[in-house]
């Protein structure tokens, strides 16, 4: 192991007073703002009405994240750092409150937040208090791309900020809690991925304190020799800051962070990484109502809980607070005085004012190839075939050379790339990878712009730091799978939904989720890789944020890839297959459709010139098929049928304009699925969810919707929809049921419908393969 000796010249006497006068200054404010709503600088005895009513944070992180940031904002002066801190254990929010409060920044993005003695009184009282911050290190802490209010991230989203910024120093706290869980325990892998002369640094700070809420930590429990094994088998050089006495810590862990400054300052692909190791609610009540508190799981949160009602802990809390000399600290005015400030870097410097923490400051514009130029030709409605996927990766490889000297666009997935069709993206870019390469591998270079790990997880962390310090992104993934990142999407949301509203926070570029090898093509899998539901899941999240998308062929789809690479502050959902599948709309009319986000197909309809007698509603590649193929049996059997095919490439134009951005109103959905006559809607995804958008809509009775309803295997293309209802024939069936007056003269085609739908069973079983009609079907309008 590498303990740092604390050698006396790393701080001379003025350095070690400065530093600690930044860390009580910071251990005052952070304790003040989870207890006090008045008297901040305790100019007057400590009284019930001081305190809030309802006590609310965490102090046990807060402690040692104060003190990781003054040595961090001395080691940015010492050497002249560029560096943003990404802060793991984030329900320590009352720390970053505090330091940015006393390095200005906080101050500049709140202005009403001065930083004096009022300004103090309302850092305090707004602090977990209606109408005021919340308790983690949320949207509104600047320098904070990082809520950790759900533990896991933080170290995938400093790597994803240090990719493409070469002389970033990203450090990251990682809490000892959070260490335990699996998308942190996977990310120790991301060095593997980071190109020291073209990315920026990594730093990450191991802090152990011992407890979780209730419980020991694991990693500070095992023997110090298995700790150190195991973070060298990660493939990092830690170093060791370890104790509670705060003089030799500071000049303990001043050496350590000028160790792993020169250290990466080499750039030999080397990565140092600190283990701190100091006390829960370090500095704080030693004893409460004779029960241990600091170094123990008791101090997770509120040490004293009982200071308004109990004379005994609000006297305890007078005492703890006053033992930080905050008369020492702040200047009759209350601002820092100058031995506080005197560690704090200026300007950009300053951690909380990092340009890169605001990433929209600095996000370029992504220049995007033309999409008519990579168009498919459409000489008539299905009349070509095509791979989706496969044209949109050569959309994508044009896109990674058009921004190649920028080099703010990258691709990410678990091992998908090529599965996914978008493998000429390799006509001129790689896959990073720092290990080992074998003379069999094929695409993997050491500043490759695709990043590939069997890890969702690690994929949208990078993703999201990426895109949150100032760059571009796309996340290819099977669509089953993706729901790994179910959790932290849903975190994502959340942040964006809070940063659209603070006007200090620049947009930055959406989240693009391209989610293919879908339900309804698994060839080589099965049931367990046959799941639509993360849209489902997506539904449910801000509509200020949340787009859903589903191209029925390729021009669409790169008409939807274009306008979601281009858009702001969103999270978009992208499903579409990688199989060949019909074209159905030149370049001119794809636009057109994916301006509208839903359209009535007139081509595919008949009788236009009257009120239909049925809708054929879908959404999806696979549904529209069907639907096509459902509009063409009823063209050739009842030509006198007024049918109406309407495609939906905008989910979210089902839901009402009351409820989404992009919602119909009442008037316009009426004019497409009218008000009274019966809707067969062939969803790509599970069905409920389109009747929860559209249960408001005059006809939503007269809708009925065909899905995924979890039957699946690994069969056919066409057996999947057969075994879920969706196949045209069912479809033919619906319209039959449902038409009034079609039951009773339409029997005999409804027996066909059924009888094929067997035949269909017969044949997969005797040639595993489906119908030879099936296979070769066209569309002939």
């Amino acid at each position: 192991m590498t303990a740092v000796e604390a050698r006396p010249e790393v701080l001379g006497g003025t350095e070690l007073a400065q530093v600690d006068a930044l860390w009580r200054a910071a251990n005052y404010l952070s304790a003040g703002q989870i207890h006090l709503m008045a008297n901040p600088l305790l100019r007057e005895p400590l009284r019930p009405e001081h305190v809030k009513p309802r006590l609310l944070g965490h102090w046990g992180t807060s402690p040692g994240l104060n003190f990781v940031y003054a040595h961090l904002n001395r080691a940015i002066l010492a050497h002249d750092l560029n560096a943003m801190l990404v802060t793991g254990p984030g329900h320590g929010g009352p720390a970053l409150l505090a330091n940015t409060w006393l390095e200005g920044s906080y101050t500049e993005a709140w202005p009403e937040v001065t930083r004096d003695a009022a300004g103090m009184a309302e850092l305090f009282r707004q602090f977990s208090f209606p109408g005021g911050v919340p308790s983690h290190v949320a949207p509104q802490v600047p320098g904070s791309i990082h809520e950790g209010g759900e533990l896991g991230y933080s170290l995938a989203h400093a790597f994803g900020a240090a990719f493409d910024n070469p002389g970033l120093l990203v450090a990251c706290v990682v809490g000892d809690g959070e260490a335990e869980t699996g998308p942190l325990a996977t990310s120790w892998h991301a060095n593997k991925f980071l190109d020291p002369a073209r990315d920026g640094a990594v730093l990450p700070i191991l802090h152990l304190n011992g407890y979780k809420i209730a419980n020991p930590t694991v990693l500070s429990r095992i023997a110090p020799a298995e700790l150190d094994a195991l973070l060298r088998g990660y493939g990092y050089e830690p170093l060791y800051v370890e104790g509670s006495d705060p003089e030799p810590m500071h000049q303990a862990m001043a050496a350590a962070l000028d160790a792993a400054v020169a250290t990466l300052a080499e750039r030999r692909g080397v990565w140092p990484m600190i283990v701190l190791r100091s006390p829960k609610g370090w500095t704080g009540p030693s004893v409460v109502d004779g029960k241990p508190v600091e170094g123990t799981w008791r101090s997770h949160q509120v040490p004293l809980a009982e200071v308004r009602h109990n004379a005994g802990h609000r006297k305890q809390l007078e005492e703890w607070l006053l033992s930080y000399r905050p008369a020492e600290l702040f200047d009759e005015s209350g601002r820092p005085v100058a031995d506080v400030t005197a560690m704090i870097p200026v300007g950009d410097r300053r951690m909380g004012a990092n340009p890169h923490a605001n990433g929209g400051v600095l996000l370029r514009p992504l220049p995007l190839p033309d999409t008519a130029a990579h168009a498919v030709p459409v000489p008539s409605p299905g009349a070509t075939v095509a791979e989706p996927t496969r044209v949109l990766g050569r959309f994508l490889r044009d896109v990674f050379a058009l921004n190649a000297d920028r080099a703010n666009f990258r691709l990410f997935g678990p091992d998908e790339t090529a599965s996914n069709r978008l493998d000429a993206v390799y006509d001129v870019t790689a896959k990073e990878w720092q290990a080992a390469v074998e003379p069999v591998d094929e695409h993997l270079a050491r500043d490759g712009r695709v990043l590939e790990v069997l890890s969702e997880h690690l994929c949208q962390g990078w993703l999201e730091g990426y895109l949150l310090s100032g760059r571009h992104g796309l996340f290819s993934c099977y669509e089953a799978f993706v729901h790994i990142v179910d959790s932290m999407v849903n975190q994502h949301i959340k942040w964006l939904r809070v940063h659209r509203q603070i006007p200090w926070r620049r947009p930055v570029a959406s989240l693009n989720y391209l989610l293919t090898s879908h339900v309804w093509r698994q060839d080589h899998n099965g049931f367990s890789h046959q799941d639509p539901g993360f849209v489902d899941h997506v539904a449910n999240k801000s509509a200020e944020v949340v787009r859903v998308y589903f191209p029925p062929d390729t021009n669409t789809l790169l008409e939807v890839a274009a306008h979601c690479l281009l858009s702001r502050d969103y999270v978009n959902v992208v499903v579409a297959g990688k199989n060949d599948t019909p074209n159905w709309l030149d370049a001119e009319q794809a636009a057109l459709h994916c301006s509208r986000g839903v359209s009535i197909w007139d081509w595919a309809s008949t009788h236009t010139d009257r009120e239909p007698d049925v809708v054929l509603a879908c959404a999806g590649d696979a549904p529209t098929l069907e639907v096509m193929a459902a509009a063409k049996i009823l063209r050739q059997e009842l030509p006198s049928l007024a049918v109406r095919v309407v495609n939906v490439v905008d989910l979210m134009r089902l839901q009402p304009e009351s409820e989404h951005p992009h919602g119909l109103s009442d008037r316009e959905f009426d004019a497409l699925f009218t008000p009274d006559r019966p809707v067969i809607f062939a969803y790509h995804g599970y069905p409920w969810l389109i009747h929860r958008l559209a249960y408001r809509r005059t006809n939503h009775a007269g809708m009925h919707v065909r899905g995924y309803t979890e039957h699946g295997t690994t069969t056919t293309p066409f057996d999947m929809l057969v075994l879920n209802h969706l196949d045209r024939f069912q479809l033919v069936i619906d319209v039959l049921d449902r038409v009034s007056g079609l039951a009773a003269t339409a029997g005999v085609l409804r027996q066909r419908m059924t009888e094929a739908q067997g035949r269909h069973r017969r044949y997969i079983r005797a040639h595993g393969e489906d119908l030879p009609e099936i296979r070769h079907w066209t569309w002939e309008g």
